[in-house]
């Protein structure tokens, strides 16, 4: 798709989505990083549940580092995946305290390098706690809407994402990283999709 069209389309979805924003409550860019990192395999409604008792107690990456691993297990529990979650958060945590003087770096090659944080993640961090969107964050309303528009004929995220950023202009990632999962979330859904209601019906490929 050229980039013209995927101009045309981001437009349309912005109209239809002009509330569209992250679904993640946080205070600050370590709680912001925290449930990123919770939200793997996990809605962000649950996450939403989870977060206010472990932030409660572990807001900071000192108190993290601190926390017993049962402890946090056991308060990320319904996130699934909760003993690789919570080894990750304490490593975050300490990886913060190590080499950034306990503040979350600012950069996707810095993000990256601290345990449990993915360019997906990377790339969300940098757009809700930072406003600075480097990149577009490819998880999978955005990887199944991208294939079935015509953005992209690669299933891997990161190339995805390179087939994305090479159409849209820089100035529309922060509207992309939320109409897409929104869209994804209300209409273009992934065994039901409603297209009779879809407002990119008529740009759409069909590429399903």
């Amino acid at each position: 798709m050229n980039k013209e069209n995927s101009i045309v389309i981001i437009e349309k979805l912005k109209k239809a989505y002009p509330d569209a924003k992250c679904s993640l409550d946080f205070k600050s860019p370590f709680e912001m990083m925290i449930a990123v990192m919770l939200s793997a395999q996990c809605t962000d409604e649950r996450v939403n549940l989870t977060t206010p008792a472990l932030f409660a107690k572990y807001d900071t990456p000192e108190k993290m580092a601190k926390a017993p691993l049962e402890e946090l297990e056991s308060l990320v529990h319904p996130c699934g995946f909760y003993k690789n979650k919570a080894k990750n958060m304490k490593l975050a945590s300490q990886k913060l305290l190590d080499d950034f003087d306990g503040k979350v770096p600012s950069t996707i090659e810095e993000l990256i390098t601290i345990p449990g944080v993915g360019r997906k993640s990377a790339n969300v961090i940098m757009l809700e706690a930072f406003n600075n969107p480097q990149g577009i964050a490819v998880d999978t309303h955005v990887k199944r809407i991208s294939n079935r528009i015509g953005f992209s004929k690669n299933h891997e995220p990161e190339k995805i994402e390179q087939d994305l950023l090479k159409q849209i202009p820089k100035e529309y990632y922060k509207d992309v990283n939320h109409i897409l999962i929104w869209h994804g979330r209300n209409i273009c859904s992934s065994r039901n999709p409603k297209c009779s209601e879809c407002p990119i019906l008529n740009n759409c490929q069909k590429i399903l």
